[in-house]
């Protein structure tokens, strides 16, 4: 072996990439899979999903109940600590989003393939009135304009409706009474490093505001974050 060769790295990228795999491929099976499906969804050998597993499963990162594997708790501190970050990152710029369009400003992250949650909210410093909003909040994550971009920042979807289509093109999404009556949201998607998006930026307020005003201080603020991140 000469001094350039270097196939202990070729090795464990392939076993890493291996592993998130299997880690993707149970994320969109809460409710579990055996080794044997594990398998064919990742068109790994049986032997290797075993491996793979046991790895995991000594990280807490799958849990197995029986014959069938699932996402562990490991998963949920990690999830934590990255939303954790995320609040950190996002609080300044929130405010700052928050007092300069008088409106409250959240941040919405990805919570299913089908659902979205709101993580973190922040209100206007001098308003009298504005949109009481609350984090851990849920909706459709095509429904209202912050689930709309997170959407909008990820690979289209069969069936989408026409205002994800809509909002795609123009990089951010506009709703009005969606999720409340009378409220008016404009968000965009929070982009790292060119991957799908998991999370958006926006601002919700009681009647229509002048989107060329408000879209251009949500999409600095979306691209402000994703650079801390």
């Amino acid at each position: 072996m000469t001094m350039t060769d270097h196939p202990p790295a070729r090795a464990g990228s392939k076993t890493i990439d291996a592993g998130l795999r299997l880690l993707e491929i149970l994320r969109e099976h809460p409710d579990g899979l055996t080794v044997s499906q594990l398998s064919r969804a990742s068109g790994l050998h049986r032997n290797a999903v075993t491996r793979h597993l046991t790895a995991l499963g000594r990280h807490r990162l799958v849990a197995r109940d029986g014959n069938t594997y699932s996402l562990g708790l490991g998963i949920v501190e990690l999830n934590a600590a990255v939303l954790h970050r995320l609040r950190q990152a996002a609080a300044a710029e929130l405010q700052d989003l928050a007092d300069h369009c008088h409106a409250t400003a959240f941040i919405t992250v990805l919570d299913t393939e089908d659902e979205a949650v709101v993580l973190t909210v922040v209100e206007p410093r001098g308003s009298t009135i504005h949109v009481a909003y609350r984090a851990g909040n849920r909706h459709p994550v095509d429904r209202g304009a912050s689930g709309i971009a997170i959407l909008i920042g990820r690979p289209p979807r069969p069936g989408e409706r026409r205002a994800v289509a809509s909002a795609r093109r123009v990089g951010y999404s506009v709703t009005f009474g969606e999720l409340q009556a009378g409220a008016w949201g404009l968000a965009a998607p929070i982009r790292v490093d060119g991957r799908p998006a998991e999370a958006s930026v926006g601002i919700v307020t009681i009647g229509e505001q002048d989107e060329t005003v408000i879209a251009p201080r949500v999409l600095a603020a979306a691209d402000r974050i994703a650079r801390l991140l």
